[in-house]
């Protein structure tokens, strides 16, 4: 049986941001080493986008980018999931993420993968 070497913590990064935003969020997440698949093809800049909609109440302390406090919206968003190869590339691209997105409380979740 052959040995195999660590292999590097791999996390997904999936976050919604309004159409007019998504290409800087996804500029800034990629400058930040989001994106990037290991292997000979040195892939970079890789994603999935889907278009969906958005839904959200801003309270009465909000400052929504979008909307009015206390009215119920519903909005085009676009969904991106991009890999993130090690837990510090997942760490800066969620703090590129939120410097970048134009919502007050930006959504996005990470999950750590499973190497199979």
């Amino acid at each position: 049986m052959a040995t195999v070497g660590p292999t590097v913590a791999r996390f997904k990064l999936v976050f919604d941001v309004p159409p007019s935003a998504l290409a800087a969020c996804k500029a800034a997440v990629f400058a930040a080493g989001a994106g990037r698949y290991p292997g000979t093809g040195n892939y970079t800049e890789c994603c999935w986008t889907t278009m969906g909609t958005g839904q959200f109440r801003p309270g009465d302390a909000a400052n929504p980018h979008i909307g009015s406090i206390g009215v119920l919206e519903e909005v085009p968003e676009v969904r991106v999931e991009t890999l993130c190869l090690g837990e510090d590339v997942a760490r800066k691209a969620v703090q590129a993420l939120k410097n970048a997105h134009p919502y007050e409380e930006p959504s996005y979740s990470v999950f750590k993968l499973e190497d199979f």
